[in-house]
């Protein structure tokens, strides 16, 4: 099942590439610095503003370990702020794809046998939406723990999977392909799932370019999240990429989404190959709470809960962040490759 091809350590982790059914993947096994440290998310009492996210060490990955699958073998999307469309596109990953990057992943790290909470993203090449079986492997992961034991030694507490989507208008099964994620998450997970969307501005006109206007409308968007069930425990999230340029109105997203359905994140764009070709960036994103003061008041003021989530340089630097892709491209900027993991010694 080893299918590693090039492994690169992060201070956070490792980053590898490897070949499978229809070529190469590029996957991340990854540790997380804690919600005090990268986020600012007033109605979980993280309250401190964040002037920037110093480098330092992850927690233990027996608290929280972050894996970062790829579901496509590059991506038909053409997203301007992402480096994965260099890539030829060869379809879909397989479940046994995913199946085998998970446990690549987790053979990295031999010496942890449990971990409290997997976070599993469906985010690093493709458009998961295009690909059953990201749902049929987010219910495979629920239901083998037991399985997933035996066969890498691991032990999980619980396992949290995040489906991350850019809402391509010419995908038919979009609309039924939400429905049963929200089912996934409601139903099987009793709330210990994730949702997003992808929306990074408002402005009709910049996301007809930033998505190549392969995305559908908001009004589209909101159209479908009425149907949506009442989300358990955690909300469905409006996630907001963020430029400086990028316009963010507090008033239309509460006119089209419901904030007891909904929350608002709002992050950085990166800085990757794509972003630096296209002019697109968040001045100060990285060092300072400027960029992010305006639209998460104005976000907050109408009702929203409001995630604002800022990655360190290391994180940066090492490109765990999404929108970035050695095989795309992307480029380390580390001075070094020293993993910063509590109890791990590399």
């Amino acid at each position: 099942m080893n299918a590693i091809k090039t492994l690169i350590p992060l201070p956070t982790g490792y980053l590898f590439t490897g070949n499978y059914s229809k070529g190469n993947l590029e996957t991340l096994s990854i540790g997380d610095y804690g919600k005090a440290k990268n986020i600012k998310a007033d109605f979980l009492g993280y309250t401190k503003i964040i002037e920037g996210v110093q480098n330092g060490y992850c927690q233990p990955l027996t608290e929280k370990w972050v894996i970062t699958l790829s579901t496509q073998y590059g991506c038909p999307m053409k997203c301007t702020f992402c480096d994965v469309p260099n890539l030829k596109f060869k379809g879909n990953a397989t479940f046994e794809d995913l199946k085998a990057q998970l446990y690549n992943a987790i053979s990295l790290f031999p010496e942890i046998k449990y971990t409290e909470r997997l976070n599993i993203h469906f985010a690093r090449m493709g458009e998961p939406i295009f690909n059953k079986d990201v749902l049929k492997f987010a219910k495979w992961l629920y239901n083998s723990k037991k399985q997933i034991q035996k066969d890498t030694g691991l032990r999980i507490e619980v396992v949290h999977p995040v489906l991350t989507t850019s809402l391509p208008k010419r995908y038919k099964r979009l609309e039924e392909t939400i429905l049963e994620w929200c089912e996934i998450k409601n139903d099987l997970y009793n709330g210990q799932a994730g949702l997003q969307f992808s929306i990074n501005s408002t402005d009709t006109k910049q996301r007809k370019d930033m998505f190549q206007n392969m995305q559908i409308t908001l009004e589209e968007l909101s159209e479908i999240a009425k149907k949506m069930p009442e989300p358990i425990s955690r909300k469905y999230t409006l996630n907001f990429a963020y430029s400086t340029d990028f316009v963010i109105d507090a008033k239309k997203v509460r006119r089209l989404f419901n904030p007891e359905k909904f929350m608002c994140k709002i992050t950085p764009i990166h800085n990757n190959n794509a972003c630096t070709t296209n002019g697109i960036k968040t001045v100060g994103g990285y060092d300072s709470w400027q960029p992010y003061q305006k639209p998460e008041k104005e976000l907050r003021d109408v009702g929203f809960d409001v995630l604002v989530f800022v990655p360190s340089i290391d994180e940066e630097d090492g490109l765990v962040t999404c929108g970035n892709l050695v095989l795309g491209g992307s480029k380390l900027k580390l001075s070094e490759n020293i993993i910063k993991i509590h109890g791990i010694s590399r």
